[in-house]
Formats: C-alpha cells, structure tokens, sequence
C-alpha cells in the first residue's frame, strides 16, 4: 500500500528537547568522539563553550523522537517493520553544547515510489528559544516493498 501523499509538507508540533552534560558524554563514548570539548567542560570552555559540546551526529537522540511519532501514525500507511535507514545530514548553524534548550519541528519533505519500495524524507528544523536556527536534520526512510 503505498503512504499517504497528503502528509507531504504537513509539519508536526514541536518538541522542546534540554541538552543534558551527562547525555552529551555517553553519546560522545558511544561514537568514539575522543576530543575532550565533548565529555570535560573545562576543555569546552578553554574552546569557547559555554559547557561541553554535542558530537554532530547527537541531533538524532532528540530529532528521532519527534520524527518517530509521525512514522507511528498509521494515517502514513509507514510498515516499520520493513523499513531500512537510507541517508541522514545535519546543517548545523553552531554547536549543541550542555545547557541548551532546543525546539523540533517536523515536517515530511517528499514521499516517493522507487523500484515498488516508498521512500519518505523527514526534515527536522532545530531552534533555540529565540527561534535562531541551530540545525536542520534530514532523514529518508524506505518502506521495502513485500516480496
């Protein structure tokens, strides 16, 4: 069954995420990111930090929830059991660093037929609590077609 056209350029209500030291480093551990500005927060503000600072690829801890609640909408037609990750980017305007309090909008970019799998495109727009830009996400998912 293909997904439903009608989600394309719908956005979802945002979700405030607050960046925390602690989650910063176990991600930084996670991903093998060794420079100290991500797990001490001396050697992030000797880099001119306020606190430690977010690997690039941190975003998806907080953008991946936003964005799954619209993949769980059944209204979709989204099969997550037969979904492969295709590609992920963050633009990032600046650093996330501890201490931040951050706002996800999702909006669903495109929705497409290839090859008899849907493919949908998810783009996160991450704000600050002035509303200035501080990354936007994309993400493609593709529904594999039965067979």
């Amino acid at each position: 069954m293909p997904l439903d056209a009608s989600f394309v350029g719908r956005s979802w209500a945002p979700r405030t995420y607050a960046v925390g030291r602690e989650k910063v480093r176990e991600f930084a551990r996670a991903v093998g990111a060794t420079d100290p500005v991500h797990t001490d927060p001396d050697a992030a503000q000797a880099a001119g930090h306020a606190d430690v600072v977010a690997p690039p690829t941190f975003p998806v801890v907080f953008t991946w929830d936003a964005t799954r609640e619209v993949v769980d909408d059944p209204a979709l037609g989204l099969d997550f059991a037969r979904v492969v990750h295709r590609d992920q980017s963050f633009e990032l305007h600046r650093p996330v660093v501890a201490g931040d309090v951050l706002t996800t909008v999702v909006t669903v970019d495109e929705i497409r037929e290839l090859a008899g799998n849907d493919v949908v495109t998810f783009r996160c727009d991450v704000t600050d609590p002035e509303g200035t830009t501080v990354l936007v996400s994309r993400a493609t998912l593709v529904g594999r077609a039965d067979g």
